[in-house]
Protein backbone atom coordinates (compact mmCIF):
# COMPACT_ATOMS: atom_id res chain seq x y z
CA UNK A 1 0.00 0.00 0.00
CA UNK A 2 1.20 3.20 -0.82
CA UNK A 3 1.74 5.76 2.27
CA UNK A 4 2.04 9.50 1.99
CA UNK A 5 1.37 10.15 5.47
CA UNK A 6 3.94 12.70 5.58
CA UNK A 7 2.35 14.27 2.69
CA UNK A 8 0.74 17.96 2.16
CA UNK A 9 -0.73 17.70 -1.61
CA UNK A 10 -2.34 20.33 -3.20
CA UNK A 11 -4.99 19.33 -6.05
CA UNK A 12 -6.76 22.35 -7.96
CA UNK A 13 -10.15 21.55 -9.28
CA UNK A 14 -10.34 19.43 -6.53
CA UNK A 15 -14.08 19.76 -6.00
CA UNK A 16 -15.67 17.91 -8.44
CA UNK A 17 -14.38 15.32 -11.59
CA UNK A 18 -11.07 13.80 -11.23
CA UNK A 19 -9.44 16.31 -8.85
CA UNK A 20 -12.62 15.07 -6.30
CA UNK A 21 -11.38 11.63 -7.00
CA UNK A 22 -7.67 11.95 -6.79
CA UNK A 23 -8.50 14.45 -3.50
CA UNK A 24 -10.15 11.32 -2.02
CA UNK A 25 -7.43 8.64 -2.91
CA UNK A 26 -4.64 10.84 -1.44
CA UNK A 27 -6.39 11.47 1.63
CA UNK A 28 -7.28 7.54 1.79
CA UNK A 29 -3.07 6.89 1.36
CA UNK A 30 -2.93 9.23 4.57
CA UNK A 31 -1.83 12.85 3.26
CA UNK A 32 -3.16 16.12 4.40
CA UNK A 33 -4.63 17.36 1.09
CA UNK A 34 -5.77 21.17 0.18
CA UNK A 35 -8.56 21.00 -1.67
CA UNK A 36 -8.10 23.83 -4.64
CA UNK A 37 -11.47 25.07 -6.23
CA UNK A 38 -13.22 28.11 -7.40
CA UNK A 39 -16.47 26.62 -6.47
CA UNK A 40 -16.05 27.26 -2.06
CA UNK A 41 -18.95 25.25 -1.23
CA UNK A 42 -18.00 22.41 -3.12
CA UNK A 43 -13.96 22.79 -2.00
CA UNK A 44 -15.52 22.75 1.69
CA UNK A 45 -17.41 19.88 0.96
CA UNK A 46 -15.07 17.25 -0.49
CA UNK A 47 -12.39 19.09 1.95
CA UNK A 48 -14.53 18.40 5.53
CA UNK A 49 -15.45 14.95 3.87
CA UNK A 50 -11.45 14.06 3.82
CA UNK A 51 -10.24 15.74 6.83
CA UNK A 52 -8.61 18.18 4.42
CA UNK A 53 -8.56 21.67 4.07
CA UNK A 54 -10.44 23.96 1.25
CA UNK A 55 -8.85 26.87 -0.79
CA UNK A 56 -11.02 28.91 -2.19
CA UNK A 57 -9.06 29.92 -5.56
CA UNK A 58 -9.74 31.55 -9.01
CA UNK A 59 -6.89 29.95 -10.90
CA UNK A 60 -7.74 32.19 -14.09
CA UNK A 61 -6.39 35.48 -12.31
CA UNK A 62 -2.91 34.35 -12.26
CA UNK A 63 -1.41 38.07 -11.83
CA UNK A 64 -2.99 37.26 -7.88
CA UNK A 65 -0.79 34.29 -7.88
CA UNK A 66 2.16 34.97 -8.62
CA UNK A 67 4.60 35.34 -5.78
CA UNK A 68 2.77 33.07 -3.56
CA UNK A 69 4.83 30.13 -1.60
CA UNK A 70 3.25 26.89 -1.71
CA UNK A 71 4.80 24.87 1.43
CA UNK A 72 3.59 21.65 -0.51
CA UNK A 73 5.33 18.21 -1.06
CA UNK A 74 2.66 16.66 -4.02
CA UNK A 75 1.13 19.69 -6.85
CA UNK A 76 -1.49 18.34 -9.30
CA UNK A 77 -2.45 20.52 -11.84
CA UNK A 78 -5.72 19.60 -12.53
CA UNK A 79 -7.96 22.25 -13.00
CA UNK A 80 -9.72 22.93 -16.57
CA UNK A 81 -12.51 23.74 -18.94
CA UNK A 82 -13.56 23.70 -22.53
CA UNK A 83 -15.18 25.50 -25.34
CA UNK A 84 -15.62 24.02 -28.82
CA UNK A 85 -15.94 26.39 -31.75
CA UNK A 86 -14.30 26.71 -35.18
CA UNK A 87 -10.97 28.56 -35.35
CA UNK A 88 -13.10 30.92 -37.37
CA UNK A 89 -15.59 31.61 -34.58
CA UNK A 90 -13.26 31.23 -31.17
CA UNK A 91 -13.83 34.15 -28.96
CA UNK A 92 -10.60 35.94 -27.98
CA UNK A 93 -11.63 36.30 -24.34
CA UNK A 94 -12.41 32.36 -24.22
CA UNK A 95 -8.95 31.26 -25.72
CA UNK A 96 -7.13 33.37 -23.13
CA UNK A 97 -9.38 31.98 -20.52
CA UNK A 98 -8.54 28.46 -21.33
CA UNK A 99 -4.84 29.08 -21.67
CA UNK A 100 -4.41 31.08 -18.66
CA UNK A 101 -6.07 28.68 -16.24
CA UNK A 102 -4.83 25.41 -17.97
CA UNK A 103 -1.13 26.28 -18.74
CA UNK A 104 -0.40 29.56 -17.15
CA UNK A 105 -1.66 28.44 -13.63
CA UNK A 106 0.33 25.31 -13.84
CA UNK A 107 3.58 27.62 -14.34
CA UNK A 108 2.64 30.01 -11.66
CA UNK A 109 1.78 27.25 -8.99
CA UNK A 110 4.90 24.90 -10.32
CA UNK A 111 7.02 28.05 -10.05
CA UNK A 112 6.16 28.87 -6.15
CA UNK A 113 5.53 25.10 -4.96
CA UNK A 114 9.38 24.06 -6.03
CA UNK A 115 11.59 25.85 -3.68
CA UNK A 116 10.40 23.87 -0.61
CA UNK A 117 10.31 21.03 -2.46
CA UNK A 118 14.10 21.62 -3.37
CA UNK A 119 14.62 22.18 0.03
CA UNK A 120 12.73 18.96 1.35
CA UNK A 121 15.00 17.56 -1.73
CA UNK A 122 11.48 15.22 -2.76
CA UNK A 123 8.54 16.63 -4.58
CA UNK A 124 6.26 15.42 -6.96
CA UNK A 125 3.91 17.71 -9.77
CA UNK A 126 2.02 15.58 -11.42
CA UNK A 127 0.23 17.77 -14.56
CA UNK A 128 -3.37 16.73 -15.81
CA UNK A 129 -2.98 17.19 -19.47
CA UNK A 130 -5.33 14.92 -21.65
CA UNK A 131 -5.00 13.21 -25.10
CA UNK A 132 -5.17 16.17 -26.44
CA UNK A 133 -1.65 17.03 -25.49
CA UNK A 134 -0.96 14.11 -27.46
CA UNK A 135 -3.51 14.57 -30.73
CA UNK A 136 -5.64 17.20 -32.01
CA UNK A 137 -9.15 17.11 -32.65
CA UNK A 138 -10.88 19.87 -34.40
CA UNK A 139 -12.74 22.77 -32.67
CA UNK A 140 -11.03 22.70 -29.62
CA UNK A 141 -7.76 24.89 -30.91
CA UNK A 142 -7.53 26.89 -27.66
CA UNK A 143 -7.76 23.20 -25.62
CA UNK A 144 -5.32 21.42 -27.54
CA UNK A 145 -2.81 24.29 -27.74
CA UNK A 146 -3.16 24.80 -23.69
CA UNK A 147 -2.23 20.50 -23.12
CA UNK A 148 0.04 20.78 -25.96
CA UNK A 149 1.91 23.61 -23.89
CA UNK A 150 1.80 21.62 -20.70
CA UNK A 151 3.03 18.73 -21.74
CA UNK A 152 6.26 20.98 -22.91
CA UNK A 153 6.00 22.89 -19.28
CA UNK A 154 6.42 19.21 -17.69
CA UNK A 155 9.36 18.15 -19.52
CA UNK A 156 11.26 21.29 -18.90
CA UNK A 157 9.91 21.37 -14.98
CA UNK A 158 11.30 17.58 -14.78
CA UNK A 159 14.92 18.47 -16.58
CA UNK A 160 15.27 21.83 -13.71
CA UNK A 161 13.44 19.20 -11.22
CA UNK A 162 15.03 16.19 -11.22
CA UNK A 163 18.45 16.81 -9.64
CA UNK A 164 16.70 18.08 -7.22
CA UNK A 165 14.90 14.82 -6.45
CA UNK A 166 11.14 16.21 -7.52
CA UNK A 167 9.74 14.47 -10.31
CA UNK A 168 6.94 16.24 -12.93
CA UNK A 169 4.82 13.92 -15.15
CA UNK A 170 1.97 13.88 -17.26
CA UNK A 171 -1.39 12.30 -17.28
CA UNK A 172 -3.15 12.09 -20.22
CA UNK A 173 -6.30 10.69 -20.08
CA UNK A 174 -8.73 10.21 -22.94
CA UNK A 175 -12.52 10.69 -22.30
CA UNK A 176 -13.42 10.24 -18.36
CA UNK A 177 -17.01 10.34 -17.42
CA UNK A 178 -16.69 13.42 -15.31
CA UNK A 179 -18.86 16.18 -15.39
CA UNK A 180 -16.87 18.31 -17.92
CA UNK A 181 -17.39 15.99 -20.24
CA UNK A 182 -21.10 15.15 -19.59
CA UNK A 183 -21.54 19.06 -20.33
CA UNK A 184 -20.15 18.83 -23.92
CA UNK A 185 -22.45 15.93 -24.65
CA UNK A 186 -25.12 18.47 -26.37
CA UNK A 187 -22.36 20.54 -27.81
CA UNK A 188 -20.57 17.57 -29.56
CA UNK A 189 -24.00 16.64 -30.73
CA UNK A 190 -24.15 20.27 -32.36
CA UNK A 191 -21.05 20.36 -34.02
CA UNK A 192 -20.87 16.78 -35.24
CA UNK A 193 -24.67 16.92 -35.99
CA UNK A 194 -25.49 13.68 -33.99
CA UNK A 195 -28.15 13.18 -31.63
CA UNK A 196 -26.76 12.99 -28.17
CA UNK A 197 -27.14 9.19 -27.85
CA UNK A 198 -24.68 8.99 -31.01
CA UNK A 199 -21.88 11.17 -28.87
CA UNK A 200 -20.93 8.60 -26.72
CA UNK A 201 -20.66 6.18 -29.56
CA UNK A 202 -19.01 8.18 -32.68
CA UNK A 203 -17.00 10.50 -30.68
CA UNK A 204 -15.99 9.63 -26.88
CA UNK A 205 -15.36 6.07 -28.06
CA UNK A 206 -14.81 6.19 -31.43
CA UNK A 207 -10.58 6.40 -31.25
CA UNK A 208 -10.27 3.82 -28.53
CA UNK A 209 -9.86 0.18 -28.69
CA UNK A 210 -11.33 -0.40 -25.70
CA UNK A 211 -15.41 -0.21 -25.64
CA UNK A 212 -15.53 2.00 -22.09
CA UNK A 213 -14.50 5.05 -20.62
CA UNK A 214 -12.48 5.32 -17.55
CA UNK A 215 -13.53 5.77 -14.08
CA UNK A 216 -12.00 9.18 -12.24
CA UNK A 217 -10.86 6.42 -9.94
CA UNK A 218 -8.80 4.94 -12.68
CA UNK A 219 -7.33 8.36 -12.80
CA UNK A 220 -6.45 8.97 -9.16
CA UNK A 221 -5.09 5.34 -9.26
CA UNK A 222 -2.06 6.47 -11.52
CA UNK A 223 -1.65 9.30 -9.91
CA UNK A 224 -1.25 8.21 -6.59
CA UNK A 225 1.22 5.95 -8.05
CA UNK A 226 3.40 8.79 -9.53
CA UNK A 227 3.21 10.65 -5.49
CA UNK A 228 4.88 7.36 -4.44
CA UNK A 229 8.47 6.55 -3.73
CA UNK A 230 7.75 3.39 -6.92
CA UNK A 231 7.84 6.06 -9.15
CA UNK A 232 11.13 7.90 -7.89
CA UNK A 233 12.52 7.60 -11.56
CA UNK A 234 9.62 8.22 -13.73
CA UNK A 235 10.24 11.73 -14.75
CA UNK A 236 9.03 13.69 -17.51
CA UNK A 237 6.67 11.31 -19.07
CA UNK A 238 3.57 11.01 -20.61
CA UNK A 239 1.06 8.26 -19.24
CA UNK A 240 -2.03 7.78 -21.25
CA UNK A 241 -5.25 6.94 -20.27
CA UNK A 242 -6.88 6.36 -23.45
CA UNK A 243 -8.11 2.70 -24.13
CA UNK A 244 -5.17 2.54 -26.96
CA UNK A 245 -6.58 6.42 -28.93
CA UNK A 246 -2.86 7.04 -28.90
CA UNK A 247 -1.73 4.06 -30.09
CA UNK A 248 -3.34 4.46 -33.21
Amino acid sequence: MIDLSSKRALVTGGASGLGKAMSEAFAAAGAHVIVADVDAESAEAVAGDIGGVAWTVNLADTSALDGVDLDVDILVNNAGIQRIHPITEFPLEEWRLINTLMLEAPFVLTKAALPSMYEKGWGRVINLSSIHGLRASANKSAYVAAKHGLMGLTKTTALEAGPQGVTCNAINPGYVMTPMVKGQIADQAKTNGITEDEVLEQVFLGHSAVPKLADPGDIAALALFLASDAAAVINGSAHSVDGGWSAA
